[in-house]
């Protein structure tokens, strides 16, 4: 989990427009919406999902399915 920025970057760099990057586990068993949680990979899978929701260069969506599902479209 604590790779998986790097590995987003790398990605998103070979993607082309209108293509997507999908992220598993991002919800980590509930615990990312658990403020009480602080163990690193948490805490990176927290980061993470503001980064890519804020992140202008892709459409971003968090399916809530098992683990956690992120869709990024690159624009």
């Amino acid at each position: 989990k604590t790779n998986y920025r790097n590995y987003y970057e790398a990605v998103l760099a070979l993607l082309r427009p209108g293509g997507a990057v999908l992220i598993d586990n991002v919800l980590w068993s509930g615990d990312v919406a658990d403020p009480s949680a602080k163990d690193e990979e948490t805490v990176v899978l927290r980061e993470l999902n503001r980064f890519i929701a804020s992140d202008s260069r892709v459409d971003f969506c968090l399916l809530p399915i098992a683990d956690g599902l992120t869709i990024a479209r690159k624009r």
